[in-house]
C-alpha cells in the first residue's frame, strides 16, 4: 500500500498594527481561517499573527480573506508589523503623557504599508524592546515628542536622530525616510558603515516637520521583565495574560475569548513580543466567565518565570524544542533567572531581544552534534547591543550547564558589585541603592559622547583630558556642534548602540 504524502502547507501572516486588535475584527479573521480548515494560530515576535493552511485549502482561505477585506502576506514578510508598547499601558507602565489616543493617532496616520520595521515604545517600560526595529521611536520627557534611533536595514550602523520628532509627524517621516533609504541603497542599505547624517540632511532640507532639540539625552529603565501571565488586579479591574508553551492557540479558544470580550464589552485584545495575549479591563463580576473559558480549553496559567523570559524566532520548531529542553534543565537545577532574558538564534541575521543569546554555531559538520555560541550583553540589559562572547562551539549536551554557569556569573557580579550597576540590584520590594555617577559629556544634537577616560582619537586629545580643559573652539567630531552644546550625563544611563 502506497504511503500518502503530506499536503504542502502555506504560511500566512496577518499584521496587527501596534499589537492591537478589536475583538470583533479578530473574530472575523478566526471565522475565515476556520472555514478554510485552519485549527490553530500562532503569534510572532512583532505582535503579528501566523497561520498555516493546507495547499488544497489555500484558495478557500484567500477567498474568505478577500470577502472580509483582510490584508495578509503569503510566505513572506515584506511589510513587517509596527510594534508598540501600548499593551503595557496602565498595567506595566504609567506614562506622563503617552496614552491610548496618542498611539492610535500615530497608527492611523500610516497611509502606506512600511517595509522597514517600526517600533513605538514608552521610555518608562521594559516589556517591549526598544531597538529591534529599523526606525525606533522612544517617548521623550517632552509631551508628544519622540527620540528616534535608526538601525539601517541589513547593517550594523545605528544613528541617533539629532532632533526630537513630533507625534503627528511620525508616519510621514517614516515614509520619507523609507523612500530615501530605498532610493539610495548604495548609501543606506546593506552597508558595513552608514553615515546617518547624510540622511538627516536630506530630510531636514525639506523643512516639512516640527522639530525640537532634546533637553536631555535618552535614558532607559533597568530591564525587569514583568510577570505577564494569569489574572492580575489593577485599579478596580483585572487584566489576564495568556501564554502557551507550544506558541499555538486553538481557533476554538480564541473564538471563546472574542465572544467573552464582546459579551462583557472588552473592546480590544493585545498581542506581545513574548508571543502571549493580554486582555485588559476585565470587571470583577466577569472573572468567573474567564475562568470558565480557561478551564473549558484546558489552558494553564502561572508558568514558571524562567519559561516566560525567552525569545524564539517565529515559527521555528528547532528553536522551540531547544528552549523547552533548556527550560526543563533549569527547572531540574532550580535556577534563578530573574532580570535575565534569553534568545535562541538559529538563523544568523535574526534580530531578537535578549541579554543572553544562544546562536547555532555555523560550522557544525554533517552528522556531528549541534554546537552553539553563547553571548551576553556587557551589562546584561537586553536593550544594549554591546555583546560579549562567553563561550563558543558549546555542544548540545553542555549547553544547559554553560547557561547555568553564566546565570550564576550574572548573580555573582551583582552581589560582588564588580561590573553591574548597583541600580540593577534594586527591584520591586527591595531597598533602592544609590548608584555612583560617572559624568561624561554628550552632544545634545547627535548623541556623541566625550569621555575623559579615553580622550578622543579624532582630535588627538589624550586620555585623561578633562572636558573643562578642552579649548573653547572644540567642536563635536560627528556634527560640528560647539562645546557649549555638550551636556553632563551619567555614563551608567547611556544607551549602548553597538549591534551584534
Amino acid at each position: 500500500m502506497k504511503e500518502e504524502l503530506a499536503s504542502p502547507t502555506h504560511s500566512i501572516k496577518i499584521n496587527l498594527p501596534g499589537g492591537i486588535v478589536a475583538a470583533g475584527d479578530l473574530l472575523v479573521i478566526l471565522n475565515a481561517a476556520e472555514k478554510a480548515g485552519v485549527s490553530k494560530i500562532s503569534l510572532g515576535n512583532r505582535q503579528q499573527l501566523f497561520l498555516s493552511v493546507q495547499d488544497e485549502k489555500l484558495e478557500d482561505l484567500e477567498h474568505e480573506f478577500l470577502m472580509e477585506d483582510i490584508e495578509y502576506e503569503k510566505g513572506s514578510d515584506i511589510y513587517p508589523n509596527i510594534i508598540s508598547s501600548y499593551v503595557s499601558e496602565d498595567i506595566f507602565s504609567v506614562s506622563n503623557w503617552l496614552r491610548e489616543g496618542v498611539y492610535k493617532d500615530i497608527l492611523d496616520g500610516f497611509d502606506f504599508k512600511p517595509q522597514l520595521k517600526i517600533n513605538l515604545a514608552d521610555n518608562n517600560q521594559s516589556f517591549i524592546p526598544f531597538f529591534t526595529g529599523n526606525l525606533n521611536f522612544i517617548a521623550s520627557t517632552i509631551s508628544n515628542f519622540w527620540h528616534l534611533h535608526i538601525r539601517f536595514p541589513k547593517s550594523n550602523s545605528f544613528y541617533s536622530w539629532p532632533n526630537l520628532v513630533y507625534t503627528e509627524d511620525i508616519a510621514a517621516l517614516c515614509k520619507l525616510i523609507e523612500e530615501n533609504i530605498f532610493a539610495n541603497k548604495a548609501l543606506f542599505y546593506d552597508r558595513d558603515i552608514v553615515d546617518g547624517s547624510i540622511l538627516f540632511e536630506k530630510i531636514s532640507a525639506l523643512k516639512r516637520f516640527i522639530t525640537q532639540a532634546p533637553i536631555e539625552p535618552l535614558t532607559l529603565p533597568d530591564f525587569q521583565l514583568p510577570y505577564y501571565e494569569g489574572f492580575n488586579k489593577y485599579g478596580n479591574k483585572y487584566w489576564l495574560g495568556i501564554y502557551k508553551r507550544n506558541e499555538e492557540y486553538s481557533i476554538e479558544f480564541l473564538k471563546d475569548i472574542c465572544s467573552i470580550c464582546l459579551q462583557s464589552r472588552v473592546g480590544q485584545i493585545y498581542t506581545t513580543p513574548w508571543k502571549s495575549l493580554i486582555i485588559k479591563d476585565i470587571n470583577p463580576e466577569n472573572r468567573k466567565l474567564w475562568n470558565f473559558i480557561l478551564a473549558k480549553n484546558r489552558v494553564n496559567v502561572r508558568h514558571a518565570s524562567n519559561e516566560l523570559n525567552w525569545q524564539i524566532e517565529d515559527q521555528c520548531e528547532y528553536g522551540l524544542k531547544l528552549k523547552q529542553h533548556l527550560v526543563r534543565q533549569f527547572d531540574l537545577e532550580d535556577i534563578r533567572t530573574f532580570k535575565l532574558c534569553f534568545a535562541v538564534k538559529i538563523n544568523p541575521k535574526t534580530g531578537l531581544f535578549g541579554s543572553v543569546i544562544i546562536k547555532k554555531h555555523p560550522e557544525t559538520t554533517q552528522g556531528e552534534q549541534d554546537k552553539f555560541d553563547v553571548l551576553h550583553t556587557r551589562d546584561f540589559n537586553p536593550n544594549s547591543k554591546d555583546f560579549l562572547i562567553y563561550r563558543t562551539a558549546v555542544s548540545f549536551d553542555n549547553l544547559a550547564n554553560t547557561l547555568i554557569e553564566l546565570s550564576d556569573h550574572f548573580y555573582t557580579l551583582q552581589t560582588d558589585g564588580d561590573s553591574i550597576s548597583p541600580s540593577i540590584l534594586s527591584s520591586g520590594n527591595e531597598q533602592e541603592q544609590e548608584e555612583e555617577k560617572v559624568i561624561v559629556h554628550q552632544c545634545r544634537h547627535c548623541g556623541t559622547v566625550y569621555d575623559q577616560e579615553y580622550g578622543e582619537d579624532f582630535g588627538a586629545i589624550p586620555a585623561g583630558t578633562l572636558f573643562s580643559s578642552l579649548p573653547a573652539s572644540y567642536t563635536c567630531p560627528t556634527c560640528d556642534s560647539p562645546k557649549t552644546d555638550f551636556t553632563e550625563v551619567d555614563k551608567n544611563s547611556l544607551v549602548q548602540m553597538v549591534l551584534l
